[in-house]
């Protein structure tokens, strides 16, 4: 009998064998570029992919030494911008707060990538028009055709879009075995993970 845990598990195997290991790798060495010339990284999401951003911050700061933000993480902030300044422009104006510059880099976790065209994800668009005005680097982790992100970006890995019911949990769920990566590479991870060294 096949299950839909099957189901959904082949899937996922089959997706992550069309991921693109030389963009992961270029991602990462990317990503350790700006840690180690002193940037900062600012992650950015929307919905489930902002839940991804708050993990990924504590992982990049704590593994990988990389000093990093979420704008996510301060829901004081982020609802004061949308609801002074509206939802379009609550990332790209935290983001110039944040003196956001040219060594700095912002990685955006987004099922679709923003669209403006759409009008989906704007804001993540908005972010991402800065960062390139500012010279900032730009990279992403997104899924269908990657949208305004993967088109700007200095690095994008595009989880390929294999499966048309399931897009988002697919997206989403191979995002953090992404970043996961990410934070583990050689080029990136400084300090061992707890669980490794207990016996």
């Amino acid at each position: 009998m096949h299950t839909f845990t099957r189901t959904f598990l082949d899937e996922t195997v089959s997706i992550v064998e069309r991921l693109d290991h030389d963009e992961i790798e270029r991602l990462a060495e990317g990503l350790a570029a700006i840690r180690d010339a002193g940037g900062r990284l600012f992650i950015l999401g929307v919905g489930g992919s902002a839940g991804h951003a708050g993990h990924a911050v504590n992982d990049f700061r704590k593994i990988c030494q990389f000093e990093a933000y979420a704008p996510t993480d301060n829901v004081s902030e982020l609802t004061a911008r949308v609801n002074d300044e509206g939802w379009d422009t609550s990332f790209s104006e935290w983001l110039k707060g944040s003196r956001l510059g040219p060594d700095d880099a912002v990685l955006v976790f987004s099922v679709g990538g923003g669209d403006r065209e759409k009008n989906v994800s704007v804001n993540l668009v908005r972010a991402v028009e800065l960062a390139v005005e500012v010279g900032a680097r730009v990279f992403g982790v997104v899924g269908r055709d990657g949208g305004f992100t993967a088109r700007t970006a200095n690095a994008c890995v595009v989880i390929p879009p294999l499966h048309s019911d399931r897009i988002t949990p697919h997206t989403e769920g191979l995002c953090a075995v992404v970043w996961h990566l990410l934070v583990s590479h050689p080029a990136l991870q400084l300090q061992s993970t707890k669980w490794e060294s207990v016996r």
